[in-house]
C-alpha cells in the first residue's frame, strides 16, 4: 500500500485538484487533500531512507533549496502560532516530496502512460460539463468547473499533450484535439490562445509551416471576432492580454513596496493588501494575477528574489537540455514554458492546490531527473 502511494502519489495529488475545481466536489477534495498530506507526512517519518535516497538526490536539489528558503523565512518572519503559514510550509514541503518520490520510483510510467491519463480525465470532465451545461457559446463557458480560466487550463494542456506527443494522428486524436480546442476557445480565456500558440512553437519552432498556420490563424481570428460571441478570440480582439490586469499589477506592486524586505508571509500568496485599494476598486482588485509579483509579495525582495532565481535557473537548464527533443519530454517542456509565460497574467507557480502549478513543479522536477539519467546513466 505504501509503495503504491509513493509511486502514484503525484497522480492522486494532481487529479484531486480537479475535485477542488468543482463546487459540488470541493469539500470531498479538501478532505482528500488533508488526508494525503497527513498520510505522506507519516510515511516520511517512518521511512527516513526515502529522505536520504530521494529528497537529497541531485536532480531534486532545487526543490530542497526552495524548502530550505521556506524554513528560513518562517524562522525569521513567523512564529509557531502562525497556523496558516505553518500549513503552507508543511504543504509545500510535502508536495515537493510527493513529486520527487513519484518521479524517482515510477519514472517510466510518468514518462509514458501518465500523459494519456491526463487527457482521458480532462476529456471526461469536459464531456460531463457539456452534458450538464450544453450552452457552450452562451457567455464564457465553464462546464462543471467553477472558473472558465481553470477549464481552459485543463483543455489547453490536454490539447497540447495530444498535439506534441505524436507525429501522426488517428481520427480519434483529431476529434479530441478539435474538441479541446473548441472548449478552450469557448471559455473566453485569452490565455488559451497563448497556450495553443506556444504548443505550435514548441513543436515546429519558426519553421515555414508555422508561418502558414499564423496566416490561417489571423484569418480565423478576423472572421470569428466579427461574430458577436464571447470566445477567447473575441475577447482577445476586443482587449489586450493585459487589459484588465494593469490595475491589479499596480496594487500588487504597492503591496510589495509596503513590506519590501520582509514580505507579507508564506500564507499570503496571491495576496493584495486591500487597505491600499480605493473603495470603488475593491471588488475589481482580487489578486496580483501575476505569479512573479505574487512571489515577491509573499517573500519580499530578498527571499522572493532567491525563489525566482532558483526557478529561472532550473528552467533555463531544462529548456537548454530538451529544446530539440521529439520525445515525451517535449510535452513536459511545454508545460514549464506555458506556466512561466502564463504566470505573467495569472497567479501560477506559487499556490498549492492548482492544476497547472502542480504540473509545472512536477514537469520541472521530471525534466531535471530525466536530464540526470541522460548524463549519468547513459
Amino acid at each position: 500500500m505504501i509503495k503504491l502511494f509513493i509511486k502514484y502519489g503525484i497522480v492522486i495529488f494532481l487529479f484531486n485538484t480537479i475535485l477542488l475545481s468543482i463546487k459540488s466536489t470541493f469539500a470531498l477534495g479538501n478532505i482528500l487533500f488533508l488526508f494525503l498530506m497527513g498520510l505522506f507526512l507519516l510515511i516520511l517519518f517512518i521511512n527516513t531512507r526515502l529522505i536520504r535516497e530521494v529528497i537529497f538526490h541531485k536532480s531534486f536539489s532545487f526543490l530542497l533549496i526552495l524548502n530550505v528558503i521556506n524554513v528560513l523565512y518562517f524562522i525569521l518572519f513567523h512564529s509557531v502560532d502562525d497556523i496558516e503559514a505553518l500549513k503552507y510550509l508543511f504543504a509545500r514541503g510535502i508536495q515537493f516530496s510527493i513529486i520527487s518520490l513519484s518521479i524517482y520510483h515510477n519514472f517510466e510510467y510518468l514518462r509514458t502512460k501518465f500523459l494519456d491519463q491526463i487527457v482521458s480525465v480532462v476529456f471526461f470532465i469536459s464531456i460531463l460539463g457539456v452534458l450538464v451545461n450544453p450552452s457552450i457559446f452562451s457567455g464564457r463557458y465553464s462546464g462543471i468547473i467553477w472558473n472558465p480560466n481553470m477549464l481552459a487550463s485543463f483543455t489547453v494542456i490536454a490539447f497540447s499533450i495530444l498535439f506534441l506527443k505524436k507525429e501522426s494522428y488517428s481520427n480519434y486524436d483529431i476529434f479530441l484535439m478539435l474538441f479541446f480546442f473548441l472548449i478552450s476557445i469557448a471559455t473566453g480565456s485569452r490565455g488559451a490562445l497563448v497556450g495553443i500558440a506556444l504548443a505550435f512553437l514548441v513543436r515546429y519552432g519558426f519553421a515555414k509551416r508555422n508561418l502558414i498556420y499564423a496566416v490561417l490563424t489571423i484569418g480565423g481570428i478576423l472572421v470569428i471576432s466579427s461574430i458577436n460571441l464571447d470566445t477567447s478570440i473575441n475577447r482577445f480582439a476586443e482587449q489586450s492580454l493585459f487589459n484588465d490586469r494593469l490595475l491589479q499589477y499596480e496594487y500588487a506592486w504597492q503591496t510589495i513596496k509596503s513590506k519590501l524586505f520582509s514580505g507579507n508571509g508564506l500564507d499570503k500568496y496571491a495576496y493584495i493588501d486591500k487597505s491600499l485599494v480605493p473603495i470603488y476598486l475593491k471588488g475589481l482588485i482580487i489578486s496580483s494575477h501575476n505569479g512573479y509579483l505574487a512571489i515577491l509579495t509573499q517573500y519580499g525582495l530578498v527571499f522572493g528574489g532567491a525563489v525566482l532565481l532558483v526557478i529561472i535557473n532550473k528552467s533555463i537548464q531544462v529548456v537548454s537540455s530538451f529544446k530539440d527533443t521529439s520525445e515525451n519530454e517535449r510535452i513536459y517542456l511545454f508545460i514549464v514554458i506555458y506556466a512561466l509565460f502564463a504566470s505573467i497574467y495569472e497567479t501560477l507557480i506559487t499556490g498549492i492546490n492548482e492544476f497547472h502549478t502542480i504540473l509545472f513543479w512536477f514537469s520541472l522536477a521530471f525534466l531535471s531527473y530525466s536530464k540526470y539519467k541522460m548524463e549519468y546513466e547513459s
